[in-house]
């Protein structure tokens, strides 16, 4: 689970975050689970490209809200991963996205090693 705050950049001129910043939320936390990682997953030997995502705005966060993200696994393939991504405040779920995100190397699908695989399991709640 990531925090984060909504501070002003990411609110419309009514201080309602904008729709495409939860997008950047999702990314963020995704991110933030290989940082310290960085010995298992490197970017030039493969990387991660969105390929599909299917989201819910249900309520909107606003200015000075701290949201929470959360990230569970919902399936692992040899070459792509669906992660689903929630963001709460106080407890009330705002959002939700389903991720299918592919590894790929010089641009085609890759499958990923298992040790990748393996990170995945052990850094997402599976369902």
């Amino acid at each position: 689970m990531m925090k984060i705050r909504v501070y002003y950049e990411d609110t419309d001129a009514g201080g309602v975050v904008y729709h495409s910043n939860y997008l950047k939320f999702c990314e963020r936390a995704r991110s933030e689970l290989f940082f310290d990682k960085a010995d298992i997953f490197d970017a030039r030997k493969g990387h991660f490209l969105l390929s599909k995502a299917n989201c819910a705005f249900l309520k909107p966060a606003k200015l000075g809200d701290i949201l929470e993200i959360k990230s569970t696994l919902l399936e692992l393939k040899n070459a792509s991963v669906l992660i689903r991504q929630e963001i709460f405040r106080n407890g009330e779920k705002l959002f939700s996205g389903d991720f299918t995100l592919v590894y790929i190397k010089d641009l085609k699908p890759k499958a990923m090693s298992a040790e990748l695989k393996e990170l995945f399991k052990s850094l997402l709640e599976a369902l």
